[in-house]
């Protein structure tokens, strides 16, 4: 009866963090489209920090139910391929956090074209994961 739980769980967690994961580089992108704009910028600003928070909590809940089904299930080459893009995703989250972090003390970001390229990075990380997740191929 946990298993069900524990994997609903783990879902919902990770979409939540997922969302996340999305949602920040937007803002990136929204920042860096407002020059001048100190009051856009200033709320953007917070609502970015309350993302990362939302996002890192979401992404400890998630972990902790991921360990709990490593538990039920054991693992195999796939998981091991599945965590290291999961690190590489978190890697990203934590980066957009602290380029938001680094303008905000009045570094430049990149153009928003290139951060709109960016922004599809996790996207593509998102497809790997959920292959190895359903086909489980190694």
């Amino acid at each position: 009866m946990l298993y069900p739980i524990l994997k609903s769980a783990h879902l919902l967690f990770v979409m939540a963090w997922v969302a996340a994961v999305f949602y920040l580089p937007r803002l990136l992108i929204n920042f860096a489209e407002a020059p001048g704009q100190h009051d856009v910028q200033a709320r953007l600003l917070i609502m970015a920090r309350r993302l990362y928070l939302f996002g890192h909590v979401m992404f400890g809940l998630s972990l902790l139910c991921g360990i709990g089904l490593i538990h039920f299930s054991g693992a195999g080459g796939w998981l091991h391929a599945k965590l290291t893009l999961v690190a590489v995703l978190f890697a990203y989250f934590i980066l957009c956090y602290k380029r938001l972090q680094a303008t905000q003390r009045g570094r430049a970001l990149p153009s928003p074209r290139t951060l709109r390229l960016l922004n599809e990075l996790p996207v593509f990380l998102l497809f790997a994961v959920i292959f190895l997740v359903i086909g489980k191929p190694f």
